[in-house]
């Protein structure tokens, strides 16, 4: 592996524990300039991770907790007028920092949910007319509860495209609880994570992330994956262009951390069905037949030849 990005997974693993798959494919999409979004139930460490790669990367954080009381203005910012100047200056939003936990993104109104469409995936805030950068490099960490839906507002597909990949933490198996105990007996473990990675090391490492090789047939399998998609008969809604240059994107960053300047076919299987679930919409056929996205994304991974040759 990588050994920079070797380091900043050994210090993040400092404080959770037993998830080495899902704090990979988190750096890979920060590698790919991406967003994720954490899918699971309270207590499994969705915020603890996103403060601890925060610490490891050396990167500003800023954390909005959603309420159906939060308002875009807390998000992007406004603009105030200043008595001594003489003009209005605009002031700020959360959005101004390097990692931004958007915690239970879900428990706010559509409207604030919408702030973020531009800011994520244009990485600028417009108001009242004047346009502002984010910081760089910038990206969005949001979690989200699936268990109950009470006070909840469901995040629009426009949303959820914007979402490089959608995760679940999971609980961890019996050896990883012990030892999450036990290390927490005499103090926090978030303490001991350590800045491995500066924000101009990172941005220099998703440059170079970004100029893996990827041969023009494993761009036509990631097509054929896509175009298939569109046509299964359970399926609605399919992978749109976004969704085929996320799993690009990502199967570049997943070769860079494994020390390859080049891409190969097992990149793109090990992340696609985390960058395409959240994009498809079946039909009701398939939830009557209790079939899931993630089910339809292994199937076409079965159906589709892999290229032979690259």
């Amino acid at each position: 592996m990588n050994t920079s990005t070797e380091n900043i997974l050994r210090e993040v693993g400092k404080v959770i524990v037993g998830k080495e798959e899902t704090l990979e494919k988190i750096l890979m999409t920060v590698l790919s300039r991406g967003h994720v979004l954490l899918d699971d139930v309270p207590g499994t460490g969705k915020t603890t991770t996103a403060l601890a790669f925060s610490r490891a990367l050396g990167l500003r954080y800023g954390r909005i907790q959603f309420t159906p009381d939060v308002l875009p203005s807390d998000i992007v910012g406004f603009s105030m007028y200043q008595k001594a100047e003489g003009k209005f200056v605009y002031q700020p939003g959360a959005v101004m920092t390097n990692l931004l936990l958007a915690d239970e993104i879900n428990r706010t109104s559509s409207k604030t949910q919408s702030a973020l469409l531009e800011v994520m995936e244009e990485r600028q805030v417009t108001v009242d007319g004047q346009t502002h950068k984010l910081p760089e490099p910038f990206v969005v960490i949001a979690t989200q509860n699936p268990v109950g839906s009470a006070g909840t507002q469901l995040l629009p597909q426009a949303q959820l495209d914007r979402f490089m990949v959608r995760l679940e933490m999971g609980y961890p198996d019996f050896a990883s609880q012990v030892n999450i105990l036990r290390d927490r007996q005499s103090g926090d473990p978030l303490q001991t994570v350590q800045t491995v990675c500066s924000a101009e090391e990172l941005m220099a490492m998703q440059a170079q992330a970004q100029q893996v090789h990827t041969a023009d047939a494993l761009l036509e399998y990631v097509t054929k994956l896509a175009e298939a998609s569109r046509r299964h008969p359970l399926v609605v809604l399919g992978i749109s262009p976004r969704g085929a240059l996320a799993v690009c994107r990502m199967s570049k960053s997943r070769a860079f951390m494994q020390g390859r300047d080049y891409v190969l076919p097992d990149d793109v299987a090990c992340v696609f069905a985390d960058v395409c679930a959240h994009r498809l919409i079946l039909s009701p056929k398939a939830r009557i037949a209790e079939t899931s996205a993630a089910d339809v994304l292994a199937e076409l991974l079965e159906q589709v030849a892999r290229p032979d040759h690259i």
